[in-house]
């Protein structure tokens, strides 16, 4: 089940929800802006965050607003929640948004590189493993990140 929604209470809601009515599934999370990711990091049950690096947010000019930092990283890693990267989303971009969402992707693989927190593609049943070590190791991955 993802979830899409910057409304934490409501966010809350849906997963208490679906916890009663399928405890097998995964809670996926749609990412938005750190402190929504940090906030829903915290809540039990999440087991994926979806697309931190997708956003519409101004980024500054000598540094590059990937949607994660070393601290979330670090807590997802505690919690056992993965990070996904949305391929579906990417290939809908043009070429010079895709070009900026791949150097996010980038910075948070070498973030989670850092810190040992697993990363999946999503739509998972979509690519073969190879196909998704390929990925991660073409953006300076390791095939350690994939086989969590």
């Amino acid at each position: 089940m993802i979830i899409n929604t910057t409304n934490l209470n409501e966010v809350r809601k849906q997963i208490q929800k679906f916890k009663k009515e399928n405890s097998n599934e995964a809670i996926i999370v749609k990412a938005f802006d750190e402190e929504f990711n940090k906030k829903v990091l915290e809540i039990p049950g999440v087991k994926v965050l979806l697309a931190p690096e997708i956003h519409n947010r101004k980024e500054p000019l000598k540094q590059r607003d990937s949607g994660l930092n070393e601290h979330l990283c670090r807590f997802a890693k505690e919690k056992n929640i993965k990070i996904a990267i949305d391929i579906g989303s990417l290939q809908k971009l043009d070429k010079k948004e895709k070009a900026m969402v791949l150097s996010r992707i980038m910075q948070n693989i070498q973030l989670c590189k850092r810190t040992k927190t697993p990363i999946v593609l999503w739509p998972e049943d979509r690519y073969s493993k190879l196909d998704a070590i390929s990925f991660i190791t073409s953006l300076k991955g390791s095939t350690e990140m994939m086989n969590k």
